[in-house]
């Protein structure tokens, strides 16, 4: 939407939700284009709550066919199998969107989002990536910092019943009611690359064994050549092995890193759809209120294990660490 004003059909169709974060944070949501890219269960949960809430469009990366294991965690695909021939993840997802808010445009983009360059990026607001290699997100993370426009940047894995989030909103300025009063707040934010650059054996003991993990996981996948995900049990002693090898380089006690928990984000590598709900749901909160300027937003890790049902926030970032 070019115009200022929220139209009547937007002020109708929104009613509720502008009763809750108010026209101002809707007129912003109606103007945010945000860029989505591999089309997984988590990211299906995220993109059906943004586009229920009204943003101006969104645009689909995702160039894969349809396999088993993504009709088992994805819903937006349908399950007419007719429907599959020649179409890509994202052209399937898309059709499915644009039945669940027509106000909103979705389109696909073609390609590997890693070649596209800074004046692709420069025509988004928020960028959300799924299923990437460190390195990618990496290299994405840095074309959008690299703009003169500040552009968001998220990345959500669901491994499982485990799942991350990470986020980098640059210098972020938003407000907050504190008692009677609307008081400006800023936050400095880290790059991905600067967040996982940290060294472990200065960040606090509590930090949740996921962040580890994970990282233990996708540097396995990065030396093996392997996408994100293709990994099996098979490879559980050589996981291990690179597990007490990052240990030692980082002085950091093996027991911060249960092997246990290796053998979980190895042995199955598919989205457990109620954390991708929890995931989506996270993500998609947090996409508005980085849109909106309203409330205080995530910094800059969040993780949830369903084995224990919590979700913990994790600031690590080159100024977090002591």
């Amino acid at each position: 939407m070019d115009g200022e004003e929220l139209t009547e059909q937007e002020t109708a169709l929104y009613d509720r939700q502008i009763r809750v974060w108010g026209a101002d944070a809707q007129r912003r949501l109606s103007k945010a284009h945000i860029l989505v890219c591999g089309m997984k269960g988590t990211i299906a949960e995220f993109c059906k709550n943004i586009v229920l809430a009204g943003i101006g469009s969104l645009t689909l990366v995702d160039d894969r066919v349809v396999t088993e294991e993504a009709l088992s965690a994805n819903f937006l695909i349908p399950l007419d199998e007719n429907v599959y021939a020649g179409k890509t993840l994202a052209e399937l997802c898309c059709d499915s969107l644009k039945d669940f808010n027509p106000m909103v445009r979705v389109s696909v983009e073609k390609g590997d989002l890693s070649s596209f360059g800074g004046e692709f990026y420069s025509k988004f607001d928020v960028v959300v990536v799924s299923c990437c290699s460190f390195t990618t997100k990496k290299l994405i993370n840095e074309k959008c910092r690299k703009l003169s426009k500040r552009i968001a940047f998220y990345s959500v894995d669901c491994r499982d019943s485990c799942g991350e989030i990470f986020v980098d909103l640059q210098l972020h300025t938003y407000s907050k009611k504190k008692l009677e009063e609307t008081i400006e707040c800023q936050l400095q934010y880290s790059s991905f690359e600067e967040a996982i650059s940290v060294p472990w054996k200065i960040l606090p003991r509590k930090v949740s064994k996921l962040y580890f993990a994970l990282r233990v996981i996708e540097r396995f996948e990065e030396a093996e050549g392997r996408n994100p995900g293709e990994v099996s049990i098979a490879d559980l002693p050589s996981v291990l092995k690179l597990k007490k090898e990052l240990c030692d380089e980082h002085s950091l006690n093996e027991s911060h890193i249960p092997d246990a928990l290796l053998e979980r984000l190895v042995s199955s590598t598919r989205e457990f759809p109620p954390v991708c709900a929890i995931l989506g749901g996270i993500l998609g909160q947090e996409v508005i209120k980085g849109i909106s300027g309203k409330g205080d937003p995530l910094k800059n890790f969040f993780f949830f294990d369903a084995m224990d049902g919590k979700g913990l926030i994790e600031d690590i970032s080159n100024s977090a660490g002591s």
